[in-house]
């Protein structure tokens, strides 16, 4: 075993793609700096009793130092070509139709070259999203394809050095350079509320998901803006956000109708979000005399009486195309990152074209 004289924070002797970050780190790597040997380093790393706290610690450090991540694997699953066929997805939240969509688009494709595609849900939780994230690169995954909520991902740039590439999805990053498939949400709330706007109303309920989430901000921001292009003031427009369940919804549709003026019409800024409002307005008995327009199909929606008008987006073609950027990427595609936005467009059925009443 060699000395433990080594200071944790002295890098020399170790290969150069290793202090760069062009490589990651290995287990002889974190031996190295921590002056100690790779079985002591694998006994702290499995969280094996035998070992002092003193080498614990040494160890502990010089893995925070150099980021290093064990592989679950110990290496049996990588391939001669150094991959291991397998990617990680990240999404909003499996329970979503939105997020299984963009699920199956990604697995159409990867299944095509035969990659198998490990998926968590993120569940709009901002301590899960490095955790998860970490779980995929301990894995060793290929690349990944990612929903975000954490206001910055410029903690995962190492990781994008060392040559990971990564496609973000229905969410740009931020304090990164990568790319993205994305859809056109202000412009899609724009045009839903233009199309309530048409149809005589000007009072317009908006009920949105949380606003933290940079889709529920755009969606509300092009919703606002397009009132102001229709001259309506903002106070005759109730803004309801951080909503996160049709129970919530339900009852935040319930107690418009309980105001003065209530709204002749709701725009439903996310797909449970709509479930809800449609629930309030069937058990008031409003179904037909209030306007609505969602953003996101929902299942069975042309069923519904009236059938429901929607902004629908193309969650499939979105976790296709990210799919396929991401094996751009893998195949040695080295141009800048990019944004790929994906249009919206407007489904009419009937929700939405129930004209404002005569006051």
């Amino acid at each position: 075993m060699t000395s433990l004289s080594r200071e944790v924070g002295d890098l020399s002797g170790l290969p150069e793609q290793v202090v760069s970050g062009k490589r990651r780190a290995r287990m002889r790597d974190v031996a190295e700096l921590a002056g100690v040997g790779i079985k002591t380093v694998s006994r702290v790393v499995n969280g094996e009793r035998d070992v002092s706290p003193a080498t614990s610690e040494k160890v502990l450090a010089a893995i925070e130092r150099l980021g290093y991540r064990p592989d679950v694997y110990a290496g049996n699953l990588r391939r001669s070509e150094g991959r291991t066929r397998t990617l990680g997805l990240l999404v909003s939240s499996v329970a979503n139709p939105f997020a299984s969509l963009v699920h199956r688009g990604v697995e159409e494709v990867a299944n095509e070259r035969g990659v198998a595609v490990f998926a968590a849900s993120l569940d709009e939780d901002p301590a899960a999203e490095p955790r998860k994230i970490d779980a995929f690169l301990r894995r060793r995954v290929d690349g990944l394809i990612l929903t975000t909520i954490r206001p910055d991902q410029s903690y995962l740039a190492p990781e994008r050095d060392r040559g990971t590439p990564m496609v973000f999805v229905d969410r740009i990053p931020h304090g990164i350079d990568a790319d993205a498939v994305v859809c056109d949400n202000a412009e899609g709330a724009a045009a839903a509320t233009r199309h309530l706007v048409q149809h005589g109303h000007r009072r317009i309920a908006f009920l949105g998901d949380l606003e933290t989430i940079e889709t529920a901000r755009a969606r509300r921001e092009g919703f606002l803006a397009e009132l102001a292009r229709a001259g309506i003031a903002a106070q005759d427009a109730p803004v309801i956000t951080d909503l996160q369940s049709e129970e919530a919804a339900e009852d935040a549709v319930r107690r418009l109708f309980t105001r003065a003026h209530p709204p002749t019409a709701i725009f439903s800024a996310q797909n449970i979000v709509t479930n809800g409002t449609i629930r309030a307005l069937r058990a008031t008995g409003m179904s037909h005399q209030v306007a609505l327009v969602g953003f996101d199909d929902i299942s069975l929606g042309d069923l519904l009486d009236p059938p429901v008008t929607v902004v629908a987006q193309d969650p499939l073609r979105i976790g296709r195309l990210a799919a396929e950027r991401l094996f751009a990427r893998l195949d040695g595609d080295v141009a800048p990152a990019s944004t790929t936005v994906v249009r919206t467009r407007l489904v009419v059925r009937g929700s939405g074209e129930i004209h404002a009443p005569v006051d």
